[in-house]
């Protein structure tokens, strides 16, 4: 009797409804989607801050284009041969580009991607400042488009970054209208407190819910026992690889060296590894 494989979108829309949390490694590259592979993961996550980092050399400041993401997500996905979730930032634009980022995504083999609201021009990873959001209706329009364009049944992924700016009662007030407007999953990023994280979870209803657990990051380690009571439905581990990896070629060039060698173990300083200050210093400058 033939059989047939299930689309990965499938096999990631029922890891999403079983029973406890998912957990999700970040993986960046060919090599980490392949240890998460033999680890016996059922899901992976290809965010913006490995991609911006590993491959690019860059800090995760939207420096990375759709064609690029769209490359690093066909070596993630046919490596790690499993559902792999898509970071596509803003989506690189507008709803056009959304519908067009969408389409590479998912030839790429992504069977999942998220989206975010910030301003494309200022966009950032979502544990540093200095972030700015769009109006919610822009926001809506280009989840629309996701939902619109997908062919494979792909899981929609909304995120907002604006607790930061605007504070958690209107971040948690765009993920009630993100879920509303069809979003399968919703993430609300970089809570700040404890009370925080159970606000969203109690308040955000209508999708499955996104963690985000981010070492030097801005929210508080929770256990995942807690995450699972609470009802988040997964929590995603962005730089469970990428942090330790980097830190391993720096102590291991210490010894060739005989410098001390350098910490990397939150955002910021990974990024400041990849030239954040020279970054920063051309964007205050306007050029």
């Amino acid at each position: 009797m033939r059989t047939t494989t299930p689309p990965a979108s499938a096999t990631l829309r029922a890891a999403l409804a079983g029973p406890g949390l998912l957990r999700v490694p970040g993986v960046y590259d060919g090599i980490s989607a392949h240890v998460a592979r033999v680890a016996g993961f059922e899901v992976a996550f290809l965010g913006g801050a490995g991609v911006s980092a590993s491959r690019y050399g860059v800090p995760d400041l939207g420096l990375v284009t759709g064609s690029e993401l769209a490359d690093a997500a066909t070596v993630a996905a046919s490596s790690f041969g499993g559902p792999l979730l898509v970071d596509a930032d803003t989506g690189f634009g507008e709803v056009l580009n959304v519908t067009r980022t969408v389409e590479s995504l998912e030839r790429a083999g992504a069977a999942g991607i998220m989206f975010e609201d910030q301003v494309t021009s200022k966009r950032r990873c979502g544990h540093l400042s200095g972030k700015q959001v769009v109006p919610v209706e822009d926001y809506v329009a280009k989840l629309h488009a996701a939902r619109n364009a997908r062919r494979a049944d792909t899981v929609i992924i909304a995120r907002t970054d604006s607790r930061g700016p605007l504070g958690i009662d209107a971040a948690i007030d765009r993920g009630k209208t993100f879920a509303a407007e069809g979003a399968d999953v919703v993430f609300v990023e970089a809570p700040e407190t404890r009370h925080e994280i159970e606000r969203i979870a109690d308040e955000v209803t209508g999708a499955a819910l996104m963690f985000n657990s981010v070492a030097g990051g801005r929210t508080p380690e929770i256990g995942e026992d807690e995450l699972e009571a609470l009802g988040y439905t997964m929590v995603v581990y962005p730089a469970a690889m990428l942090f330790p990896a980097a830190q391993a070629m720096a102590d291991e060039l210490t010894t060739l060296t005989g410098a001390p060698s350098q910490r990397i173990a939150s955002p910021r300083e990974l990024f400041e590894t990849v030239g954040m200050s020279r970054w920063a210093a051309l964007e205050e400058a306007g050029f």
